[in-house]
C-alpha cells in the first residue's frame, strides 16, 4: 500500500482534531469521518492542564487558545458547609513551575473549530461529515473502513491505520469487541451553564473551584463562552431516585446554585444537562492497525478536568509513533503495543485513581473522615513540598512523565 493512503480518524472531537493536526504537521495524510453534520458546540470539557498547554504550544495552537480561552493559574478548595477557603493552589508559586504555569480554560469545541479552520485548505486533510462508520476490515497492507453517507450510500475508505476517537460509546471499540473495563457511578451528574459572575459573591471564588459538601459537592469553573463575555459551568451529583424533570426544573436548578453561592438576584441559566458518569478503561488501545484514543479508550468523572487532557496526550503520543512508522519504516506492532502500555498506565495509575479520589474527597459523608480530608488539603496547600506534589498530580504532570517513561 502506498504511503499516500491516509490515517483514518473516526470522530472530530478535540482528540480527533488534535490528532489530525499533529499528523498533518508531520506530513501524514488524514481522512476524518464524523457522524454529525457539524461539530458539536458543547463546553463539557474546557480545562487544558500545563502539560497539555505545552503540547498545544508545540503544535502552534497556543496563540489561538490564549486569544479564545482563559488563563487560570490558581484553583481553590472550599468547604461549602462553613464557607471556608480550605486550600489555595497556585501553579505559578511552585518551586519549579512548568513552562506554562496555568490551566488554560479553552472549550473543546473551540479547539475543534480552530483546527478545522487551520486545515480547511490543506489538500492532505479530508473531512467527511454526516458519515457513519459501519464496519472495519484489516489486512496485511492496511485498513478498509466502510461508511454510510448522509445520502445512505455505502462507501469504502482505504487507509494505512485507523484511530477511533469517537467517544465513550465508540463504534470502533465495539466493532473490535474490546472490553470497556470499569464501572458506572450510581448517581447522575448535573451540569449547569450560567453567565452569572460568581467572583462578585466571594473572594474565595476563583476561575476554578471545588466545593466540598457531605450531601451535594460541586465543581465550579469559568470559561470565556461563545461571545467571550464569560460562561460558568457547575457540575454536581444527584440522587439516583430523582427524576430528570425534578432535577432540571428552573426552580431546582436555581435552588442548587443558591445553596453554594447565595445571590440576591436569580441566575441567568444558559444550559442544563443531566448525564451518567463512568470510570472505564479499554482492555487494550490497539488491535492490529486499529487504535483507540480519548473517550473511546477511557472515561472518568469530571472532578479535576482530566478527561480531554488525557485524550490529547493520547493523540500527541500516537502521532509521534505513527510518524516513526511512516518515515522510518519501523514495525508498527511494537510501537502500538507501547502506546497501549504508556497510555493505559497514565489512565489507570493516575487519571482514574485521582479523579475517583477527587470525587470521594469532595463528597465524604463521614464527619471524622471529612474533617481529616479537609485538614489534609489545608496542610498540602500550606506546605511547599506538598503543595507542589498536589499540583503535579492534579495537573497531570506526574501522569504524563511516568507514562512516557514506560517502555
Amino acid at each position: 500500500m502506498a504511503k499516500t493512503n491516509p490515517v483514518i480518524i473516526v470522530g472530530v472531537g478535540p482528540v480527533g482534531a488534535v490528532l489530525a493536526y499533529a499528523l498533518r504537521a508531520k506530513g501524514i495524510p488524514v481522512t476524518v469521518i464524523e457522524a454529525l453534520a457539524s461539530p458539536e458546540i458543547d463546553c463539557r470539557a474546557a480545562s487544558c492542564h500545563p502539560p497539555t498547554v505545552a503540547m498545544l504550544d508545540e503544535l502552534g495552537l497556543l496563540e489561538d487558545g490564549l486569544e479564545q480561552g482563559l488563563v487560570s493559574p490558581v484553583f481553590h478548595y472550599i468547604d461549602r458547609v462553613t464557607g471556608e477557603l480550605v486550600g489555595r493552589f497556585d501553579i505559578g508559586a511552585m518551586a519549579e513551575p512548568p513552562k506554562h504555569p496555568y490551566v488554560l480554560q479553552w472549550e473543546q469545541y473551540k479547539i475543534v473549530l480552530t483546527v478545522l479552520d487551520r486545515l480547511k485548505d490543506d489538500t492532505g486533510f479530508d473531512l467527511r461529515m454526516s458519515t457513519r462508520l459501519t464496519s472495519i476490515q484489516q489486512n496485511d497492507d492496511g485498513v478498509i473502513a466502510t461508511v454510510e453517507t448522509a445520502e445512505g450510500e455505502s462507501v469504502s475508505i482505504n487507509g494505512r491505520f485507523l484511530v477511533g476517537c469517537d467517544g465513550g460509546r465508540s463504534t470502533v471499540r465495539k466493532l473490535l469487541n474490546i472490553e470497556f473495563e470499569g464501572f458506572t457511578w450510581p448517581e447522575r451528574f448535573l451540569k449547569i451553564d450560567t453567565r452569572y459572575d460568581f467572583t462578585n459573591l466571594s473572594e474565595a471564588i476563583t476561575n476554578r473551584n471545588y466545593f466540598s459538601d457531605p450531601n451535594q459537592w460541586m465543581n465550579l469553573f469559568k470559561a470565556r463562552g461563545e461571545d467571550g463575555s464569560g460562561m460558568w459551568r457547575s457540575v454536581s451529583p444527584t440522587l439516583p431516585e430523582q427524576s430528570e424533570a425534578e432535577l432540571t426544573s428552573a426552580e431546582a436548578v436555581e435552588a442548587r446554585l443558591q445553596k453554594f453561592c447565595p445571590s440576591d438576584t436569580p441566575y441567568d441559566i444558559v444550559n442544563v444537562a443531566l448525564y451518567h458518569v463512568h470510570q472505564r478503561v479499554a482492555a487494550t488501545f490497539n488491535q492490529g492497525r486499529v487504535l483507540l484514543a480519548g473517550d473511546a479508550a477511557h472515561v472518568n468523572n469530571p472532578v479535576g478536568g482530566m478527561g480531554m487532557n488525557g485524550g490529547i496526550h493520547d493523540a500527541v503520543n500516537l502521532a509521534e509513533k505513527i510518524a516513526c512508522i511512516w518515515s522510518d519504516g519501523v514495525d508498527y506492532q511494537p510501537l502500538f503495543d507501547r502506546y497501549t502500555r504508556q497510555r493505559r498506565k497514565g489512565q489507570i495509575d493516575y487519571v482514574q485513581a485521582q479523579s475517583i479520589r477527587n470525587k470521594e474527597t469532595l463528597g465524604e459523608t463521614d464527619p471524622a473522615k471529612r474533617a481529616e480530608k479537609l485538614a489534609a488539603i489545608r496542610r498540602q496547600a500550606e506546605t511547599q513540598v506538598e503543595h507542589d506534589a498536589f499540583i503535579r498530580r492534579a495537573c497531570m504532570i506526574d501522569s504524563l512523565n511516568d507514562a512516557n517513561a514506560t517502555l
